[in-house]
């Protein structure tokens, strides 16, 4: 069997897989949610059940469909899969809820007990998850390291360590959104000033690898020398294309709403709120010092 035959069934076989992963998790998903929606009507929304789908699409669209296979000739593909897995399909997926859905959908067979995750490593491990620096830390150490020349070229020779790439940029995506894309109401949330500047803060790496990928004026990745180049553009002008994109999508999907919070934060209801929340202890005890005198 030839190279091209034995890549293209190992292609095949891959995208089967992934296909049918997706087609499980979103089956599992939706017996959990009849049943979740059959007994508590008003506990998960439908709008919950269409982010996460939506989100397990784009994921196989992403990486499971035909074209998941074109990031091999162009550089632009390949940045747009990363950006849609991170920034939009993470997100998605995390608007569902998916833990309790999931849990519930699956066979009693596989629920033995439910103590083993309620322990004291569970939830340290729970928090660990949850801390900001950890979770920007992920998103970051994804995007700079699978971009490192070495690393990047290993990824596009390589189908298992491909395959890996896509994973963790989806797990890093979820990671990077836990703390602003809260999966159950019980989360804690942080203050709204720290989620701007932790939108703000995780567009700076991707600005400087943009930067890069734009103004260098060399093939960052000699990978794209050797294959036939799509849209009718040369290995370079493919180059340069990713980075605008990456540039001006990171811009939209962090630096908009990171503003967006900051002008909330600072508008003049904002603040009244915030006044009178303080101001409320307070005046409950203000008020009972008042009715012990008047009694």
């Amino acid at each position: 069997m030839s190279n091209v035959h034995v890549h293209m069934h190992v292609s095949f076989l891959r995208l089967a897989i992934i296909s049918a992963l997706v087609v499980v998790t979103a089956l599992i998903y939706l017996r959990g949610w009849l049943s979740l929606r059959s007994a508590f009507p008003s506990l998960i929304r439908g709008r919950r059940l269409a982010a996460f789908m939506s989100g397990l699409f784009l994921v196989w669209t992403t990486v499971g469909s035909p074209l998941a296979r074109l990031d091999h000739q162009s550089l632009t593909i390949h940045m747009l899969k990363h950006l849609l897995l991170m920034t939009v399909a993470a997100p998605l997926i995390l608007a569902g809820a998916p833990v309790f859905p999931l849990v519930c959908g699956l066979p009693k067979l596989f629920i033995k007990s439910h103590l083993p995750f309620a322990g004291l490593p569970a939830r340290w491990l729970e928090r660990c998850i949850d801390h900001p620096v950890l979770c920007w830390l992920a998103g970051t150490a994804a995007v700079l390291g699978w971009h490192l020349p070495v690393v990047f070229q290993l990824g596009m020779r390589t189908h298992w360590v491909h395959g890996l790439e896509d994973v963790s940029f989806l797990a890093a995506g979820l990671l990077f959104w836990l703390p602003i894309v809260h999966p159950s109401p019980i989360a804690s949330r942080s203050p709204q000033w720290s989620i701007a500047l932790y939108l703000f803060l995780a567009t700076l790496p991707c600005d400087i690898l943009s930067a890069l990928l734009v103004f260098c004026n060399r093939l960052v990745y000699p990978f794209y020398m050797s294959t036939p180049q799509l849209f009718s553009m040369g290995p370079l002008q493919d180059q340069e294309c990713a980075g605008a994109l990456m540039w001006v999508w990171v811009t939209f999907a962090y630096l908009i709403p990171a503003v967006g919070i900051t002008v909330q934060i600072l508008s003049p209801s904002n603040t009244h709120s915030q006044g009178s929340m303080q101001a409320g202890p307070q005046t409950v005890a203000g008020g009972s010092l008042s009715g012990a005198d008047v009694r």
